[in-house]
Parts: structure tokens; sequence; C-alpha cells
């Protein structure tokens, strides 16, 4: 998708995808990462979210990569953080105590810049590209971070009433990507009565360890 899309939203302040809590799903199922205090936890494309500041606060250390900088400023102005700023080639690196955050394209970050990683969060990040892009980001996904367990938040419903993002993504799809490096498992399914402007839709919960 144009990184324009993503900045205007932000501008206008178009941000429904921005949950004013933490995600209950997390919360609920975040256990099931079997992380220990002080693991490094990735969540891509991460907006301002709360649930880092609930990561933060289980005692996880969390890095995060975010295509529109005002968000990483909101996101540490409501952390009550002060950053450290530096430019790690194409991409902006804010730093405080266990948190890093880059700004800019996800396709830009290497592996050596993230660094040591031991599970991925991702809540927002496959929903929010089209199909072609989900190929590329999940092979990038693996390998920039050595194939970390996943726990991922997704979305079903019938594309043909709403366009998207978020993109609605099948349990075929989810094996599409990810079944050739993990085993999937589907940990739970939430029915959303009125999502998008009033359509009918699952959030599906799935946890994927290394084969």
């Amino acid at each position: 998708m144009n990184p324009d899309f993503w900045h205007q939203k932000w501008k206008n302040n178009q941000i429904g995808f921005h949950n004013p809590i933490p995600h209950p799903l997390l919360i609920q199922y975040a256990d099931k990462l079997s992380l220990d205090k002080g693991q490094r936890i990735f969540l891509p494309l991460c907006g301002k979210t709360l649930d880092i500041g609930w990561l933060l606060s289980e005692g996880y250390r969390v890095a995060g990569v975010e295509l529109n900088e005002m968000a990483v400023l909101q996101l540490f102005e409501e952390l009550e953080l002060e950053p450290n700023i530096k430019i790690d080639d194409k991409l902006k690196h804010y730093t405080a105590n266990n948190i890093d955050i880059f700004v800019g394209d996800v396709f830009d970050l290497t592996k050596e810049m993230l660094g040591e990683i031991d599970a991925i969060y991702d809540r927002a990040a496959l929903v929010a590209l089209p199909y072609e892009m989900r190929k590329q980001y999940s092979v990038h996904l693996l390998n920039i971070t050595h194939k970390a367990p996943q726990l991922i938040l997704s979305f079903e419903y019938d594309q043909e009433l709403a366009s998207g993002p978020p993109f609605s993504i099948s349990e075929d799809e989810i094996h599409e990507h990810y079944s050739n490096s993990y085993k999937v498992n589907h940990l739970t399914t939430k029915h959303l009565p009125s999502f998008l402007g009033g359509i009918s839709a699952k959030e599906h919960v799935w946890l994927l360890n290394r084969n």
C-alpha cells in the first residue's frame, strides 16, 4: 500500500484502528508465548498501541517498527518516556528503557538493526497489508526475527462487503504463509457482529511455534 495512505490517516486522526485499551486477547493469550520476564517481543506496524505499555508493565522488553513518526512521538509521550533518537540507515531508531521503536518502512528493517527477538505479536501488520504484500511481509518477518514464535490476531469476513484494511485473512492463507516454518495453532475465535461499518466478522488468534 502507498505509505501516504497511512500518513494521511494519522494526520487526520482517522485512527479507528487504535484501541483505547490494551487488547483483551493479548492479555488473555500472551502467556501462550511462554516468555520469561526480560525477554524481547517484536510488534510490527505497532502504531502507538497501548499493548506496548501493557507488555512493558508485565516485565517484557519491546521492539517495534512503525511507518508514521507522529504515532511514535505520541507513543513515547503517552508512556512518559524521553527517547534517544538516532539514524539507522533508512530508519529512525527511538530508544528508551526496555523499548526500541524504528520509524520507517518495515521492509527496510534488517535483522542486524532489530537484534535478537524472542517472540512476535502481530496484531496490526498482517491485516494491514494487501495479499501480495502479505506474501512479501511474511517472508521478511521470518528472516529478520529468525522465525521467532508468533501470536497473531487476524480478521475474517466477506471481503466483497468491505475493502479493508484491515483485510480478511482465511485460515488457509495463514497456513500458506507460515506452515513451512511453524506449527500453526488456532487458539480462539471472537465473533464481531458490527465490524467495519456494520458487517459480521470473526477475529482469530493464532499461536505459531517453530517446527
